[in-house]
């Protein structure tokens, strides 16, 4: 059935007033922080077993994201279907756990018959409500208060300035577990081992620089030519110049020899170590990658090869700029 358009609406206007009525919603939310958000944190912060959240509708999809943030952030934690736990999922729940049931009304049929439930297996429960004196907030243990002066909705009606009470609301709880619970960038690291995020918390210096037959290394008294066929069987665009005891004293890169080039051919015969860079810059330790990254990108000059050295200045690797890029 085809429905009549508004005449030229200002949608703009409405985007603007939705995303008012939201940040309100966020901001009143702030200002009544209270004790019992505390005791909320103390209590999950005590919990032995998971965190179980559930809802339906609008408030279980934000229950399952906020199952993923705790996750992610320290705390153990799943999404629980009310209707499912009904019909045998309730197996999953311990008395160790607690469980952070998200209704706005306070009403759903589901949660008010999953609550007694969760309290006979000696399960502490918390409600995320916008009516703390619901049924399902009457039942709770906790009761955190996310109500909402009117929903982003022009008619009132469709769940927006609420499930975005609900979900804000949930983040606070999760990043001021975290807090408590002492969760470094490394433990959030060891959660999120893929993709990008994954990457630039876990890979560092050593599982990015090339080593082996990639690493050009030629002693200071060799001659220019050595160097070139160092870095062209290495397909690099440097080599380490090293001393007697195999101690870096300098770098050369292919461009210093094509100018030296420039300047004399016959220049392939002298000694590398009057054409290298004394004092290039160099690594030490096995820093993120990402650092070393944020390393070239603060140089004064543009350099594309930084060498890895040991902690006797020998050379054990080289970073490559390019592959740097392409790891991260």
């Amino acid at each position: 059935m085809s429905r009549a358009l508004c005449a030229d609406p200002d949608v703009l206007a409405v985007a603007r007033e939705v995303l008012q009525v939201e940040a309100s919603a966020i901001l009143r939310l702030r200002d009544q922080l209270d004790e019992r958000f505390e005791q909320a944190v103390q209590t999950i912060l005590r919990c032995q077993g998971r965190l179980v959240l559930s809802g339906v509708g609008k408030s279980g999809a934000i229950a399952r994201k906020l199952a993923g943030t705790f996750s992610s952030t320290g705390t153990p934690a799943l999404f629980l279907h009310p209707t499912e736990a009904a019909h045998g999922d309730l197996g999953a729940v311990t008395p160790d756990d607690v469980a952070l049931l998200l209704s706005y009304s306070g009403e759903s049929e589901e949660l008010v018959t999953l609550c007694p439930a969760m309290k006979r297996l000696q399960v502490f429960v918390l409600v995320m409500t916008g009516r703390p004196d619901s049924t399902l907030g009457r039942m709770a243990h906790l009761v955190l208060n996310v109500a909402v002066e009117r929903e982003a909705c022009p008619h009132n009606l469709a769940p927006t300035a609420s499930t975005t009470a609900m979900l804000a609301l949930g983040d606070a709880l999760a990043l001021a577990v975290m807090v408590a619970r002492g969760f470094t960038p490394d433990d959030f690291a060891l959660n999120h081992p893929a993709g990008t995020l994954g990457r630039r918390l876990l890979l560092r210096t050593y599982d990015v620089m090339r080593t082996g037959d990639a690493l050009a290394i030629v002693h200071q008294d060799a001659p220019l030519r050595d160097a070139l066929f160092a870095i062209t069987k290495a397909g690099a665009g440097a080599a380490c110049i090293v001393d007697d005891e195999g101690v870096m004293v300098g770098l050369i890169t292919d461009g210093d020899i094509r100018r030296r080039l420039l300047q004399d051919e016959h220049a392939l015969r002298e000694p590398v170590h009057q054409a290298m860079t004394r004092t290039p810059y160099v690594l030490r330790g096995n820093p993120l990658a990402i650092e070393v990254l944020e390393k070239f990108q603060s140089l004064p000059v543009k350099i594309g090869d930084m060498p890895v050295l040991d902690e006797a200045g020998r050379p054990i690797g080289m970073v490559v700029l390019k592959d740097l890029l392409r790891c991260l």
